[in-house]
This record gives C-alpha cells, structure tokens and sequence, in this order.
C-alpha cells in the first residue's frame, strides 16, 4: 500500500518525540506562589492543598532559598495577617506581615530570582473583599486605587521587583505605575492580572489566606461566560502601562489566554489556581489518574495555548523532574 504521508513517523521513539515537541517547559518559567503568616513559629501544612504550606518567615527563607536552587523563574508571595481591618491597614505597614516577608526573601534569594508580592486587599480586610467598601456595601473603585498606591510603595520599599496586581479594579495598572513613577522607582515591573474571572476554582486558596468573604466578588471579576471581556481587560492594561499581562485561572481559560497571547505585545503568564491544583492531586492520592503525568500534562497545555510563564504550586517539583530527566 502506498502511504508516502504517515504522521506516525514522528512519534515512534521517545528520541524522536522529545526531538521534535512543539512545546516545552523550562524551570525558568515556572513561578511559586507561597503563604506566609503571621504569629508562626513552624510551617503549617494546609489541608486542601495537600504539600502547600503556611510559612513562618524563617521557613519562608529556606524554602524561597530551595527555590532558586531549583532554577525556577520567581516565587509570589501572599501574607496571611492575625489582625485585619475594613481598609487593610496591615498591607501598607512596613511592620505587617508580606512586607516583613518580602524583606527577608528578597535579602536572601532576591539576586537569584524574581521576587514579586501579591498587591490586593482581601487577606488584610475583615470583609474579604479586594478593595475599600463604600457606605452601601459596594467595592469603591477608585477609593481603592488610593490604597493600592500605597501598597504599591509599601511592597516596593521592602524588596519586591514585581507586583501583582490582583484586584481587578478598573483602572489599577495606570494608578500604581502613575504611583511608583512619581516615587523614582520605575524599575518596579507591574504584572495586571488583566483577565481574572470569578471562578469557583479558589475555594482552596481561600482557606490558604483565611477569607473573610461576605459575599463574591462579581462586581469585579470576569464572569466565566466572557471571552472577548478578557482579552479587551489584557489590551487595557497593556495600554496603561503593566509590563506582564495574566490569565487566572488557567485550565478552564486556555481560549482565553491564546486570544491573549495572540493580542498582547507584552509577557502573557497564567496562574494555575489552588482548584486546578487540589483537583489533580485529590485525583491522584485516589489512584484515578497518574498524577505526576496528569501535573506535566495540565503545564504543558497552558504553555501550549500561550503562556510564557505559570504560577504553580508545582513549580519546584516539576524543576526537579525536568533538570533530571
């Protein structure tokens, strides 16, 4: 039989197939989220994210350190505070919590990666929410972007070379660089997580920050049915200045960031959230699925549709797998 077109010349040795994989992943392009909290003395293991944990600051230091030893791209850091207040008070004090953190990694591993800090409201305020309440209730937009100019500073003064900028109010990226600017550090890189949707994916994350949520969070976040809304949010900031450009959560939204990364001049990174994470390993502790295929398969699909970078809590274990395979 005369077949002169047979695909499956490409795939017949493990040789050939890593020769010619159109995508790959390098330990560089992985970022790790990590919690700190205040008041610890030892990590805490977190229950719905089995292998994650609350850190002290001392811990913090020493798994910030194994992390660059792994060659990993950067490593985000959330701050989990024993007191909070209706603006968040404890986010622009130099003495809170993530900036305490913030401090310390950036002395210990901050010539060695990217150190960057979560710059949202809700771990610091007593109701949850991402930004200032005004007197019905509602987010107040813009009395918001005062105080993340503030924190803006805050975490810039204590060692973060990038912030993340989380809180999906509008007009967020042009405040905080406006901010940064006029205080001589324009060095400061800006990531807008510009296409964030209002997923059911953070359950376990919240238990991560101990959410004070009264309510959601849909007055802000995307609504999941939305595609073209994320990819005109991801233009926006691009236009007001942010220099990385995010889609959260990551699996549920790969049309999403490949409209993204088609679109924006900028880095496009997605952020595989503590849903996406939980599931995979619940699936594998079961014997369901083959689990550390499946945490291989899940980045490898999100740098397929067009991320150039992925938070993910995996990010050290799987730069372990890829120096020594």
């Amino acid at each position: 039989m005369t077949m002169p077109i047979r695909p499956r010349r490409l795939r017949q040795s493990a040789a050939v197939r890593r020769l010619v994989a159109e995508t790959r992943i390098d330990p560089a392009q992985l970022v790790l989220p990590m919690f700190v909290r205040e008041g610890l003395a030892e990590p805490r293991p977190l229950e719905s994210m089995p292998g994650v944990l609350h850190h002290s600051v001392d811990s913090l230091r020493r798994a910030a350190a194994e992390a660059a030893a792994a060659g990993i791209g950067g490593v985000m850091l959330f701050g989990v505070p024993e007191q909070r207040d209706g603006i968040g008070s404890g986010a622009t004090d130099p003495d809170g919590i993530l900036n305490v953190a913030t401090r310390a990694v950036a002395e210990e591993v901050g010539d060695a990666l990217v150190v960057q800090t979560d710059l949202c409201l809700d771990e610091f305020t007593d109701h949850g929410h991402c930004g200032v309440l005004a007197a019905d209730g509602s987010v107040d937009n813009d009395a918001t972007l005062l105080r993340y100019r503030e924190m803006a500073l805050a975490q810039a003064e204590a060692g973060s070379q990038l912030l993340g900028l989380s809180g999906m109010m509008d007009g967020q990226v042009a405040a905080v660089r406006e901010a940064l600017d006029e205080a001589g550090r324009s060095d400061v890189l800006l990531l807008g997580y510009a296409a964030k949707y209002a997923s059911a994916l953070y359950g376990p994350f919240r238990e991560a920050v101990e959410s004070a949520l009264q309510g959601d969070r849909r007055t802000y976040q995307l609504d999941p049915a939305n595609r073209r809304e994320g990819r005109r949010e991801a233009v926006l900031d691009v236009e007001q200045g942010a220099d990385v450009v995010m889609v959260k959560p990551a699996s549920f939204y790969l049309d999403v960031l490949a409209d993204v990364a088609a679109e924006s001049p900028v880095p496009v990174w997605a952020y595989q959230v503590s849903g996406e994470y939980a599931m995979v390993e619940a699936a594998g502790r079961n014997g369901w699925i083959d689990r550390d295929r499946a945490v291989l398969e899940s980045i490898t699909s999100i740098r397929r549709a067009g991320a150039d970078a992925v938070l993910t809590y995996w990010a050290v274990e799987v730069a372990g797998w890829l120096t020594n395979r």
